[in-house]
């Protein structure tokens, strides 16, 4: 019996050895989150996703024996998911301290916005914000999850409403159920068209606060500790270096990568 036992662990062994010798077993797969956030991103009606970071993705395939999965989610649904170890990567994240304890972050950026975040008010709200203390007491909606500048994140005196989708925060503000929506101004009208927001109704507010935004590729930190994540984060590096990423991400209204995020 026990000479049955050994002959079955032998030939098993044998064919895992196969198996890991074979052509589609060095094939892994990589789960990439992507959010619906024009024009890094985008999800059509069909399920389709499309973006900046997908086509990073699809340019790396070629050089890197790797089945891409494109998962759809609400932003902040993708950021748990990353989380969790629920997918293995997701674009256009800014780095936080919080965020480098639960996520590996890739160097450099992909995305460099010399921007500044702008609130949104209703056309006829005749709302007036001129400084930050004026943003007390007004229903300002934000994307969950999101993060914007440390000032405002930080404070628990405004009242935020936490909506999963921009096109959500938008319905409340038109709706009348939040003041304010705050957004990046270099991406924000574009955004409001693709999703087919009437941004006729709404007006930005004076208030703004100045910034330069950096959007990363993090990947999960259960996949971050693997060769093919080292190797994803080593082409990153790569394609940054000889300018193949600013070819990528132009389509998109993206800038090209300054000295300064090539640095990083």
């Amino acid at each position: 019996m026990r000479f049955i036992v050994y002959i079955f662990i032998i030939f098993a062994f044998i064919n895992y050895a196969y198996a890991a010798n074979e052509p589609n077993a060095a094939v892994q797969k990589i789960s990439l989150a992507v959010d619906h956030a024009p024009p890094y991103s985008q999800i059509n009606q069909n399920g389709e996703v499309s973006g900046a970071i997908v086509d990073i993705f699809r340019e790396m395939k070629k050089q890197l024996p790797f089945k891409l999965e494109l998962v759809g989610c609400p932003f902040s649904r993708c950021v748990r998911m990353l989380e969790q170890g629920e997918v293995n990567a997701m674009g256009g994240l800014i780095l936080t301290p919080m965020r480098q304890q639960v996520m590996q972050f890739v160097t450099p950026p992909y995305m460099v916005l010399t921007s500044s975040f702008v609130f949104y008010a209703r056309e006829d709200s005749q709302l007036q914000i001129n400084n930050y203390d004026d943003l007390y007491g007004k229903k300002i909606a934000i994307m969950r999850g999101a993060v914007h500048f440390k000032r405002f994140d930080e404070d628990d005196e405004l009242t935020k409403i936490a909506v999963l989708t921009e096109s959500t925060a938008i319905n409340l503000l038109l709706k009348g159920r939040a003041d304010l929506v705050i957004a990046v101004e270099d991406t924000a009208d574009h955004a409001m068209s693709v999703l087919n927001q009437p941004a006729k109704k709404l007006v930005k507010m004076q208030y703004r606060f100045n910034d330069t935004i950096y959007g990363y590729l993090a990947l999960s930190k259960q996949f971050s500790v693997t060769p093919l994540a080292q190797r994803v984060d080593a082409l990153m590096k790569t394609m940054a270096a000889t300018g193949q990423l600013n070819t990528l991400i132009a389509p998109y209204e993206l800038p090209p990568l300054n000295e300064q995020a090539l640095s990083f």
